[in-house]
C-alpha cells in the first residue's frame, strides 16, 4: 500500500521524497555544518510518508519544518508545510564516519505534510512552525542558499521526478527535539496571507 498526499481533493501517490539539506545559512550554522558548494540531496521513500508525529522512533527525534514542494507535469505546481523528522544523535554519528545518512533520514513516518495548495509567487513563499503556541522556526525562499526552481534544475540533472513527486527545500533555524503530547502548528504563507495550516499532536 502507497502512502498519498492530497491537493485539490486528488489523491497522489508520491514515488519518492527529494530533500534538500544545508539550505539555510542560520540552520547551517547552528549544526556547525559547512556551507556546501552544490545542494545536499538525500531522498526518503514512500513509507516515509505519514500523519503521525512521533517523537521517538529508536532513538528522540527532532522536528524540522520546510517548504515542500509537489511535482507535478515539469514543475512544482503545489506547496505544503512538511517536517523532516531526524535520528540527530545517529546523524551525528554517521557523518563523523563518512556514512550515508539514510538510516536517521529515511525511515518509517519520517516526512509529514499539510495538504498541498496552489501558490502564485514561488518567491514570496515562508513558513512558520509554532511549538504549543510558541514560533520556533521562520524562513522562506528569500533566505535559501538555492531557490526552488534551481533546486528543481539541479535535481533534475541526475534524478528523474516523476508526477506526485515532493521535493522539500531545507529547514530554517530552530531545530529542535520533539516533545511528546505537544502540539505543533505549521504554516506556509505567501506574503503575508497563509495558504495552508497544519496542526499535529506529537505521540
Amino acid at each position: 500500500m502507497h502512502n498519498t498526499i492530497n491537493f485539490l481533493g486528488r489523491l497522489y501517490y508520491p514515488s519518492k521524497v527529494v530533500c534538500v539539506g544545508r539550505n539555510y545559512v542560520e540552520h547551517i550554522k547552528e549544526l556547525n555544518n559547512q556551507v556546501p558548494e552544490q545542494p545536499v540531496i538525500f531522498i526518503k521513500p514512500n513509507s516515509s510518508i505519514s500523519d503521525v508525529l512521533n517523537s521517538f522512533h529508536q532513538e528522540p527525534l527532532h522536528y524540522e519544518g520546510e517548504l515542500a514542494f509537489l511535482y507535478l507535469e515539469g514543475r512544482f505546481a503545489a506547496v505544503a508545510f512538511g517536517l523532516d523528522l531526524t535520528k540527530r544523535a545517529l546523524q551525528s554519528e554517521l557523518k563523523s564516519k563518512g556514512l550515508p545518512w539514510e538510516r536517521a533520514k529515511s525511515f518509517n513516518e519520517s516526512a509529514l505534510f499539510s495538504d498541498f495548495v496552489s501558490f502564485d509567487d514561488i518567491s514570496a513563499l515562508s513558513l512558520s512552525l509554532d511549538v504549543n503556541g510558541e514560533t520556533r522556526q521562520q524562513g522562506g525562499v528569500d533566505l535559501m542558499l538555492c531557490c526552488p526552481e534551481a533546486l528543481l534544475t539541479d535535481i533534475s540533472s541526475f534524478i528523474d521526478l516523476v508526477d506526485g513527486d515532493i521535493v522539500m527545500t531545507g529547514t530554517p533555524a530552530g531545530v529542535g527535539v520533539v516533545d511528546a503530547r505537544t502540539y505543533y502548528v505549521g504554516k506556509v504563507l505567501e506574503n503575508d496571507k497563509v495558504l495552508i495550516e497544519k496542526t499535529w499532536l506529537s505521540n
